[in-house]
């Protein structure tokens, strides 16, 4: 397993968590011995936005005596009482449902207290006047809450939620279908929500990613808005490549489902490979680095991606990109121009013309 620290504290983060929206129907059982098997292959991450209340008590059997190994997701406006999933923004409704989370789970703090599902602006409001946010950070005063998180399909509203400066880490909808204006959640334009990626980086605001795989619609060349299907390595890897992201959250329905996932750790970087994107993303996304390194190898050693995505966070501001940059082997000046990276981009970018304005930017 490889994991990503949080940059808001010491966690480190499993690249792979385990999302819970799937695994209801399994049964207690195999809940229980899909977490298992989850931590002992080395994830220690998951979300509790499930379908139902089933995984609660099953995931709480299965983190006995390993609950510091563990970081939960818990979301302050999910609620499970009735046994179905309801969704609230009114504040005793949420204390209640929060309560009967921690029991269910057998724990008596959560690593991350998430406003839960705010896709509209008005829902950023009623959860800011209503008095959950400050419920939320009362908790977190008294260390029942570590950390303070968004769930948001909505790039707009998770904007303003970063502008509160409260957030530790943003749950949010990524895939290349969303990114390139297909499905349901695809809110934003492809460069409104790379422009957001790049926020929470800047920002030092990780990223857990939902929907990688389109709710499945893009495993299928029937369902795929591109006409073509992805694997999941190919959705994994994308996701995990976007600027601010720590760990993809699969939703799996059973330990067949989540070795498989798994399998992602040990795939070739053939497998991994989502250059595919570059022969049908809309011509809007054409002369974007979206940093998938297709363009390696590069014969002067350069990283190519690495120097585009220090560049891009620089100019949204991140602090830290300079000296990131400063510190590679190979500078944007240490270009050749022999044409390589831009004859291989699927994304159609002359890299050799970033490397000279990158370079003018860095002075090296």
């Amino acid at each position: 397993m490889e994991y990503r620290k949080l940059p808001h504290g010491e966690e480190q983060i499993s690249i792979l968590g385990l999302g819970t929206s799937s695994i209801g129907k399994a049964g207690e059982k195999e809940i229980q011995a899909t977490v298992e098997l989850a931590l002992e292959r080395g994830i220690n991450f998951f979300d509790m936005a499930s379908a139902d209340a089933a995984p609660f008590p099953a995931y709480g059997r299965a983190i006995a005596g390993v609950r510091d190994r563990v970081y939960f997701q818990l979301h302050f406006g999910a609620d499970y009482q009735s046994g179905a999933y309801g969704w609230t923004t009114e504040l005793d409704a949420i204390k209640r449902s929060v309560s009967w989370q921690l029991e269910a789970l057998n724990t008596d703090y959560i690593d991350f207290g998430f406003l839960h599902c705010l896709d509209e602006e008005a829902d950023l409001r009623q959860v800011v006047d209503g008095g959950v946010l400050d419920y939320v950070q009362q908790l977190q005063r008294e260390g029942v809450v570590r950390h303070i998180g968004l769930s948001s399909h909505t790039p707009l509203v998770a904007n303003q939620a970063l502008d509160l400066g409260i957030l530790d880490l943003l749950m949010f909808s990524i895939n290349p279908g969303y990114d390139y204006h297909h499905g349901d959640y695809a809110i934003g334009g492809a460069d409104e929500r790379m422009a957001l990626y790049r926020r929470c980086e800047a920002e030092g605001v990780g990223i857990s990613v939902m929907k990688a795989f389109s709710g499945g619609q893009l495993l299928d060349a029937g369902t795929s808005p591109f006409g073509q299907a992805l694997t999941e390595y190919q959705c994994i890897q994308y996701a995990l490549d976007k600027p601010g992201v720590l760990t993809v959250l699969p939703g799996v329905r059973s330990r067949e489902d989540l070795e498989r996932v798994l399998g992602f750790l040990d795939a070739s970087q053939e497998e991994r490979d989502y250059s595919v994107l570059g022969t049908f993303a809309p011509a809007e996304a054409a002369g974007a680095c979206v940093y998938c390194n297709h363009c390696q190898p590069c014969p002067a050693g350069l990283d190519v991606g690495l120097i585009n995505k220090y560049y891009d966070l620089a100019r949204a501001g991140d602090q830290l990109a300079r000296s990131h940059y400063e510190n590679l082997e190979r500078h944007a000046g240490d270009c050749i121009r022999c044409g390589h990276c831009d004859r291989r981009c699927p994304f159609h970018v002359t890299q050799t013309g970033r490397m000279e304005e990158i370079q003018a930017y860095f002075g090296q």
